[in-house]
């Protein structure tokens, strides 16, 4: 294996790891934009109001964003594994 393969596999799971976080860091920041001008609206400041509902969010979201990730995942990790013949 080369240093060009190497990061080439590097790259490419960097940018999986992107693409699976981007839905979740999305739902958890437009919950927490909601949240925010609700409590300014209302001027209510207590923390775990801004907390429970973005970690009520990102968990509805996980579960129902869980079996494409896995799909992603398993589809690099089988495009990884396919590429070990091939690099020795």
């Amino acid at each position: 294996m080369n240093g060009e393969v190497a990061l080439a596999m590097v790259a490419e799971l960097l940018r999986l790891g992107l693409v699976l976080c981007l839905p979740l860091l999305g739902v958890v920041m437009l919950v927490g934009l909601l949240v925010s001008v609700l409590q300014v609206v209302t001027q209510l400041q207590d923390p775990s109001i801004a907390f429970v509902p973005k970690l009520a969010a990102f968990v509805v979201a996980l579960v129902l964003l869980a079996p494409w990730m896995l799909e992603r995942l398993t589809a690099y990790a089988s495009a990884v594994l396919a590429r070990i013949p091939h690099l020795a």
